[in-house]
Formats: C-alpha cells, sequence, structure tokens
C-alpha cells in the first residue's frame, strides 16, 4: 500500500514541473529574447548569466519530471515497486546538487541584476506581462516592480516545494516506523532538503547583501571587485574594524578574497593566500599574505571572534573549492585551513621578486615546497623552496639578452643562492659540472667547452669564489697543451707541469699565467733542457740541453732569424752519457703536487656528508646527483625538469646502504659490499670513485699520456685506495652510530695498507687500469721494445734447440711431451714442451688485480716443477740454476707483449706485506729473465751469478 504522503509528493511533483514549464515559457525565454546580441561587456555578461539559468531551470524541470515518473510507478504498482525506487530517495544527492546548480545561478543573476537590466530594456513589454506574473505568483502587490516581480518568480516557487519536500519526507518517516527497510534512506533524504532549506536562505541573504553592496561603491571599486559569483560574507560598516600598518577605510570579506578600500585604491588579497596567524590577543588577530602582514583590532572582543572566525571559514571553503554545505563553516572537512597549500601569485612589491609570478606550494604566506618561478624577462626556475627562497634542487632558466639562447642552471640552492652540487649549460658554448656556493663555483668542478666553441678547452679541478684556484687541470685542445698543476684568481700560478701532443713535457713556476723563474724541458727524442722559458716553450735565456748520447751544450739560448734557435754556449762532446733514469724515465711532478691534498675538493663534499650524519636530504647536494643520459640533460633545458634518478630510490636508501655495510663486516662479505658499492653510481662511494674515474682521465688520458706522468699517476691511484677505505670506514662509523653501538678502534698504518692493498686496490684498479697501464707502456717502451726482438729471436729455435741454447739440463727436457708427425723429427718441433706452464703464464695478462698477476706467476712456477718431477719420475725440486733457464724457456714461448710494463705495474702495486716473501723472490725471478731475454747475444752472457747456486727454491 502507499502512504498519503506518497500521494501528496506526486501532487506536488505535478504542480512543480508545471510551474517550471511555465516559468520557462513565460519568464525565461522572453528574457532571453530581451538580452539577445548585446554590445555593450555588462549586457553579454547578464546573456550568459540568463543563458546558464536558463539551463539550470531545464535541468531542474528533467529531474522533477524524472521523480515524478517514478512515483507514478510506485503507485500505480505499489506491490512490485518498494519506496526505494522513489527517485527523491535513491538518487538524492544528485537531486540535491541540480537544486543546488539552479540556486547558484539564480543568485549570480540576482548580485549582478541580470532581471532587472532585462526588463529595463523592454519595458513595455514586461508591463503587459505583469498579470501573467501575478498568476505565477502569489501576495504579488501591483505597485512593485517587474524587476521584483521577475526575482520573485524564479525563486518563490522553488523555495514553497522545498519546504513542502521537507515537511511531507518528516511526515513519510514517522509513518513507515523505525524497523522499516526504508527509513533510514528516507530520513537521509529529509536531512539533505532540510539542509537545502538552510543552504537556500543563506544563499539570498549572500546574494541580497552583495547586490546592496555594489549600490554603496563608487564605480571604480565596484567595476574591480564586482564578479557574478563573488559573495560579501562581512563588512567593517557592519562589525567595525581597524587594519594595521595599512589604515584602510573600509574591509569587505568575500568568499574569495579579503578587500581593503582606502579612498580609490583598492586591495585584494587572494584568500587561498591568506594565513591566519596564531598569535592573537584580547582584541586583535594578525593576517599574513605572500607580501605583507596585517593586524586586525577590533572595538571588543567579540567583534575579533566574527572576524576571525568569517575569515577562517571562508579560507577553508575557498581551499575546499565548492561552498560549505549547508552553511558556511559547517562543511565536513576540519574548520581550520591548512598551513601548507597550493596557490599561484604574482609578486607586486620591488625587490628581486618584482612582477615575478610563483605558482606552487605555500607555507604562511612564503613559497616553501615544490613551485615554478617565472619572470617577465623570460627567467624561469622550477623546484624546491623553503620560506620564500630556492632551497633544495632546482632547475633555473636565464635567457641571454643578445641571442635567441638560454644559460640552463641544474642545481642544488641554499637560502635563495645555488650551493652545492649543479650542472650548467652555458648557451650551446659550455658546460660546468661540479660544486657552488653562494651561487659561484666553489670547490671541485669541470667546466668543458663544445667543439663548436670559438677556443675548446677543458678545465678540471678547483674552483674559489666562481675563479680556478688550486690544484686543476686545463686542457687547450687548439695548442695541443694540457697544464696540469697550481692556480689562483683564474690564472695559473705556482707549480706547474704543461704537456704538449707532441710529447715535449715541462715542469716549472708561474705566476700571473707566466712562467717565471728556471724550469726542465723534456723533449720526445728525451733530450733535457734546463733554463728559461717563453709562454710557448721557446728556450729564452741561460740554460742546459743534455742530448739522449750525452752530449751537453750551456749557454744563452733566444729566438734566431727566421723563427730558428739562436745559441751562444759551450758544446761538451766527452761528456758520459746520462743515466735513462735521469732523462727518458725522469718524473714530473712528484713533490711539486702533494698527493695527499691533489683532490680535496672532492673529498670534502663527502666528508662533509659524513658528519653530519649521511643524511638522506643532502646526498645530491653534496656527492652530485645521477643523470641517466646526456639526452637526458639536454631534454632538461627544454621542458624544465631533469630525469635524474633521485636519492630516496628504494635501491640506494642512506638506511638501506648503512644497514647493509653492518650485515657485510667479514672479510669476504666485505669485499662483495665493496664490490657492489663501487659499481653503483648512486651509492656514495660508486659517486665518489666515479669522480676520481673523471679526474684521472682528465689527467692521463690523450695528451696526458706520457711517459714523464707515470710516477704522479700510480701514487695518485694508491691515494685514492686509501681515500676510499677512509670514506668505507667513515659511513661504517656513521652506521654504528645511528645503531647507538660504539665505533670501531682506529686502524694503525699496517693494518690499514693491509686493508687497502687486500681489499680496496684490487676493487677499484679497473676503473684506472687502461691509462695507467697505458703510462707503463710509454715509459717501458724501449726494454719492451728489446724484449720482443729477444723474443722473435728465440721463436726461431725448435724446442730442442731452445732448450739446448739456454743450457737447460737435458735430463730435464720433456721429450715424452713432443708430438711428431710422420717423417717428422723431434728437433724441429715447436711449443709443445712446458705447454701447460706456458699457458698458464699467458693468463697474466687477463688480470688487473696485481695479487691475482702473482698468482698466475706462482702457478706458473708449479707446472713447471710439475713437470720436471713427472719427467724425472719422482717429486723434485728443482735449485735456482736449473730453474732460471726453464723459466727463460717458458717466458720465451709464451711471447707476453709488454711484459716490462707488467712486471713494473705489479712491483709499484704489491700489496707491502709480500714484500720479502714468495711473491717477490717469483717477481725478481720473472724481472731476470726479462732482462735476460733484452739481451742481444744471449750466448756471450752467463746467467746472473746470484742464481748459481744448487739449493731449490
Amino acid at each position: 500500500m502507499c502512504s498519503p504522503e506518497e500521494a501528496a509528493l506526486l501532487r506536488l511533483e505535478e504542480v512543480f514541473s508545471a510551474t517550471l514549464a511555465r516559468t520557462n515559457s513565460l519568464v525565461l525565454q522572453p528574457l532571453l529574447m530581451t538580452a539577445a546580441e548585446p554590445s555593450d561587456p555588462q549586457g553579454r555578461e547578464c546573456l550568459r548569466l540568463l543563458q546558464q539559468l536558463h539551463w539550470s531551470s531545464q535541468q531542474l524541470w528533467e529531474v522533477t519530471e524524472e521523480s515524478l515518473h517514478s512515483l507514478q510507478e510506485r503507485l500505480c504498482h505499489p506491490d512490485s515497486v518498494g519506496l526505494e525506487s522513489l527517485l527523491l530517495l535513491r538518487g538524492a544527492d544528485r537531486v540535491l546538487q541540480v537544486y543546488m546548480e539552479y540556486i547558484e545561478s539564480y543568485t549570480s543573476c540576482m548580485v549582478v541584476q541580470a532581471f532587472q537590466k532585462a526588463a529595463k530594456r523592454r519595458s513595455g513589454y514586461w508591463r503587459v506581462q505583469r498579470k501573467v506574473l501575478r498568476q505565477l505568483l502569489w501576495g504579488m502587490s501591483s505597485e512593485g516592480s517587474v524587476g521584483t516581480a521577475l526575482v520573485e518568480v524564479l525563486c518563490q516557487p522553488l523555495t514553497y516545494h522545498v519546504q513542502q519536500y521537507v515537511f511531507l519526507l518528516l511526515s513519510l518517516s514517522d509513518t513507515i516506523g523505525e524497523h522499516h527497510p526504508t527509513r533510514e534512506l528516507v530520513v537521509h533524504t529529509t536531512t539533505l532538503f532540510g539542509d537545502l532549506q538552510s543552504f537556500m536562505r543563506q544563499a539570498l541573504d549572500q546574494a541580497v547583501a552583495t547586490q546592496a553592496l555594489w549600490h554603496t561603491l563608487s564605480s571604480r571599486p565596484r567595476d574591480v571587485l564586482c564578479i557574478p559569483a563573488r559573495r560579501l560574507l562581512q563588512d567593517s560598516q557592519d562589525v567595525p574594524v581597524t587594519v594595521t600598518p595599512l589604515r584602510a577605510e573600509r574591509v569587505l570579506l568575500f568568499d574569495d578574497a579579503l578587500v581593503l578600500l582606502q579612498g580609490h585604491n583598492v586591495h585584494t588579497f587572494d584568500l587561498k593566500l591568506v594565513w591566519v596567524d596564531p598569535r592573537q590577543d584580547r582584541c586583535t588577530f594578525h593576517l599574513l599574505t605572500p607580501e605583507e602582514e596585517f593586524s586586525f583590532c577590533s572595538k571588543d572582543p567579540q567583534g575579533k571572534v566574527v572576524w576571525q572566525r568569517k575569515v577562517t571559514e571562508a579560507v577553508c571553503q575557498v581551499l575546499r573549492g565548492k561552498k560549505d554545505f549547508p552553511v558556511l563553516g559547517a562543511g565536513l572537512e576540519p574548520s581550520e585551513p591548512p598551513t601548507c597549500r597550493c596557490a599561484a601569485y604574482t609578486f607586486r612589491a620591488e625587490g628581486r621578486l618584482c612582477q615575478a609570478t610563483y605558482e606552487g606550494q605555500w607555507c604562511r604566506g612564503r613559497p616553501h615546497g615544490k613551485g615554478t618561478l617565472k619572470w617577465p624577462d623570460g627567467r624561469n626556475h622550477v623546484g624546491n623552496f623553503c620560506q620564500g627562497l630556492e632551497h633544495g634542487f632546482g632547475i633555473r632558466l636565464v635567457p641571454r639578452a643578445s641571442e635567441d639562447k638560454f644559460d640552463c642552471y641544474k642545481c642544488h640552492w641554499w637560502e635563495g643562492s645555488m650551493s652545492g652540487y649543479g650542472i650548467c649549460e652555458n648557451g650551446t658554448d659550455e658546460v660546468y659540472k661540479g660544486y657552488f656556493q653562494a651561487g659561484l663555483r666553489h670547490g671541485f668542478g669541470v667546466l668543458e667547452s663544445t667543439p663548436q666553441a670559438p677556443q675548446p678547452c677543458k678545465y678540471t679541478g678547483h674552483w674559489e669564489r666562481g675563479q680556478r684556484s688550486g690544484y686543476g687541470i686545463e686542457e687547450d685542445s687548439d695548442r695541443g697543451e694540457r697544464y696540469i698543476g697550481m692556480w689562483q684568481a683564474d690564472q695559473r700560478h705556482g707549480p706547474g707541469v704543461m704537456v704538449t701532443q707532441a710529447g715535449v713535457c715541462y715542469q716549472g713556476t708561474f705566476q700571473a699565467d707566466k712562467m717565471v723563474g728556471p724550469g726542465i724541458l723534456l723533449s720526445e727524442d728525451d733530450s733535457l733542457y734546463e733554463g728559461t722559458f717563453t709562454r710557448d716553450l721557446t728556450l729564452v735565456g741561460k740554460g742546459k740541453v743534455t742530448f739522449p748520447i750525452g752530449f751537453t751544450l750551456e749557454g744563452s739560448f733566444g729566438s734566431g732569424a727566421g723563427g730558428g734557435l739562436h745559441t751562444q754556449g759551450v758544446l761538451d762532446t766527452a761528456a758520459l752519457p746520462p743515466d735513462p733514469s735521469s732523462t727518458r724515465k725522469r718524473q714530473l711532478g712528484l713533490g711539486a703536487f702533494p698527493v695527499e691534498s691533489r683532490w680535496q675538493g672532492i673529498y670534502g663534499p663527502f666528508w662533509a656528508f659524513v658528519r653530519a650524519g649521511c643524511p638522506g636530504e643532502l646526498q645530491e647536494a653534496l656527492l652530485g646527483f645521477h643523470v641517466q643520459s646526456s639526452r637526458a640533460l639536454r631534454k632538461s633545458q627544454e621542458y624544465l625538469c631533469c630525469e635524474r634518478t633521485h636519492p630516496e630510490d628504494s635501491a640506494c636508501r642512506m638506511e638501506d646502504i648503512l644497514e647493509e655495510l653492518l650485515q657485510h663486516r667479514e672479510r669476504e662479505a666485505l669485499q662483495q659490499c665493496l664490490r657492489k658499492a663501487l659499481s653503483n653510481p648512486l651509492h656514495p662511494l660508486g659517486k665518489l670513485l666515479r669522480t676520481l674515474m673523471l679526474t684521472f682521465q682528465a689527467t692521463y688520458a690523450g695528451v696526458g699520456a706520457n711517459k714523464h706522468l707515470q710516477g704522479l699517476a700510480q701514487e695518485e691511484v694508491k691515494q685514492h685506495a686509501r681515500e676510499l677505505w677512509a670514506a668505507y670506514r667513515g659511513l661504517l662509523r656513521v652506521a654504528l652510530q645511528r645503531k647507538g653501538q660504539a665505533p670501531e678502534e682506529d686502524e694503525d698504518a699496517e693494518t690499514r695498507d693491509l686493508q687497502v692493498h687486500g681489499l680496496v686496490l684490487p676493487l677499484m684498479l679497473p676503473s684506472f687500469y687502461s691509462e695507467l697501464f697505458t703510462l707503463y707502456l710509454l715509459l717501458h717502451e724501449r726494454e719492451d721494445g728489446l724484449y720482443s726482438q729477444g723474443i722473435a729471436h728465440l721463436s726461431l729455435f725448435p724446442d730442442t734447440k731452445l732448450l739446448e741454447f739456454l743450457d737447460v739440463q737435458k735430463h730435464l727436457w720433456p721429450l715424452k711431451d713432443l708430438k711428431l708427425t710422420t717423417n717428422q723429427r723431434c728437433s724441429l718441433v715447436r711449443d709443445n714442451c712446458f705447454l701447460s706452464a706456458t699457458e698458464c703464464l699467458q693468463r697474466i695478462i687477463t688480470t688487473v688485480d696485481p695479487r691475482e698477476k702473482l698468482e698466475v706467476l706462482e702457478r706458473t712456477y708449479g707446472e713447471i716443477e710439475a713437470t720436471v718431477s713427472r719427467v724425472l719420475g719422482q717429486e723434485h725440486k728443482l735449485p735456482m740454476d736449473d730453474l732460471l733457464p726453464l723459466l727463460i724457456y717458458v717466458v720465451s714461448r709464451a711471447r707476453i707483449q709488454h711484459l716490462g710494463a707488467e712486471i713494473h705495474l705489479i712491483r709499484d702495486l704489491m700489496d707491502p706485506i709480500h714484500t720479502g716473501g714468495l711473491y717477490d723472490f717469483l717477481l725478481t725471478a720473472l724481472e731476470s729473465c726479462y732482462e735476460h731475454i733484452q739481451k742481444e747475444d744471449m750466448r756471450l752472457h752467463r746467467l746472473p751469478s746470484r742464481w748459481n747456486s744448487r739449493a731449490p727454491w
């Protein structure tokens, strides 16, 4: 059975639907015709509002018709169609939304008096329609204006309809009983429409107050402030308030803005960017805006409470982006506005942000968080802000005045200035990757020009206050030169080494970018000059030349006619040939640049990171950030983004890194942990290693591949290994501190060297091996040439002839290993004797680890003894004078290229713990073989006397 309330609802919907249809046809459509195609802006705005109201009215009629249809279905089939099928119950929220949209459209027309303006244009037509309007209304007097009648006719039926909805729904909820399955639905709908009544009363009151306000303002502020959707919430003429420091004559609080009127000046503040300061006293509260701070003082505490509450509620409402329902301040969200919010604002006050527009996150009136800052001159900044200043990672584009190019800064900022690591592209001419301080290049950095630049060059080194200062390397591609040394105030100053593409090396002292005092010059043919020079390494003044053959020329040098060299001095042809270590193998730079302080600009930020406790937020600023590719770097300038790997990546979060160090402290586990860390470009140790690789390549690759720099490079690699071990210890100390554990005891020098050579050096050496081994090749090129000639000479011998030539005792010859073909004589077979030892020795070039190379050498000796023992049929320990010839045989058959470079690299980088031990002995034996093979006629040379012993090795 259907209740009487349902029947009453049906009749109510029928009447309301008919009223809406008549209102549309008799009022709204004529209003639109009246306002058709206006020429003035206000007329066009009125037309738009009336069109919106007509559309909302049509939506309201459609939903009423749908509700009417559901009621009819219910009344016709009460047994099969339940109460919950009524649109008014099952779609209450949707119906409510349609009603609210109509109310918003209606009040917007009301605020700007769209009805009155439309009626005024055709006043004669509407005087004739007054009778029609009276039919749609009740209580309309004959003296009322047409505009007033239009206002009433478009609102009164709706108000009455909602009122009847609430009355009938309340009756229905009482009728169906507490346990009815749809009671909760009915109560919910009743509450919604009860709230809608409150919403309508507030909306109408605000619209009336706003409409009245425009009549009290002069034309200028009215034109600025009058917006159809804007509603007045509070007026200082109703509740007086004084604003300081700006002496406002009148204060207006709208639902989207706070307005201070001062004469003809209108100061408008977007409520999204207004904060109510918690500081307050009895009659005063404070407001914060992006550029100003105000104090609102009322005559009594009640006035302060009213204004503070209204401002707070209005800010909350505007931040939510929709009107509070049912009334202002009654939303479901918290009543206190959030401290942090997002908005856009254009700064007006003079200063560095004048006319700049910031869009992003704010906190208490200041840009705070992620945001974008744009200046009218084309400058853009995207990144993090803190209390109004650029702080954290950010990208800035700065247009160049003279050309259509930008300078792009991708770096970290500290309190408004570049500070920490960054990558800066100056147009398309040069790129700087390194550290900043107070907006200037400071610390370690690499400045590299593009190949298309007028003067292509590259500087890798230290900076101070924007100038090159300290140790650094500069490469001049045009001149084919590389300078390695000290700088001051952007000039070469102090000890330095110059290397040219032609192989010429110079070492001396620079002052203000010029060579001063004596220096030495080593030419490609190993001639040595000691004296003074010009900027382009021309000999000038007093000096001495020592030629490779031993002749010396001492006197005065200068430029002769036609660009030649003019000299006046004494040529000494009786001098003995110089010691190779003083000319051909002379090493430059040793002692001039202490290896401990050479790259402090790289280690410094790392230790600052460790001292700070390894905070994840400082990892990029102090250790640099990883950009996947140069393409990503170029894209970042075009789109103001940087596709770098974030330090909070789960695989490389500092918490995980430090925890891993604590869990892998045993030697084998630690070795695997360090290998993983050094190979990971996101790990602090991996970042440090890659920066050191960059400096090593900048110094010793290309033009820097000069044999006279081998000593400089070798000590640098060792120092890097010590620093990386210290870096690991520093991270471990932080990890222990975070866990509340006691730090490890300090190491003594012996323990440290053991860990450096045993753990770190083998892991990091592959990163430097290519450049380092090239220097060894160049330094020992002559000896390796003689060695190659000796190998070529010995390779002509068959196995038996070579064993005989080397005076190997015949009972030690492994003739059973010779594989003969048909009609082949034993004396003609090559490369079959001691084959296992030969193949073992050849593996010495397959690894870069000095210890692994020594292990290969040890296995080679073992293979030689194993072969001899097999030949003799018993275990046999070879005496020294039997072992050396056999080793020479194996070395000659292994044909290892550049064996001299290999031996010297092993000797220089060998763990000191092996000095005087088995590995040292084996390496010394290999050195003797190498020296012996270099001799042109080995028949004329006896084996070294130190091997003339019958004692087994």
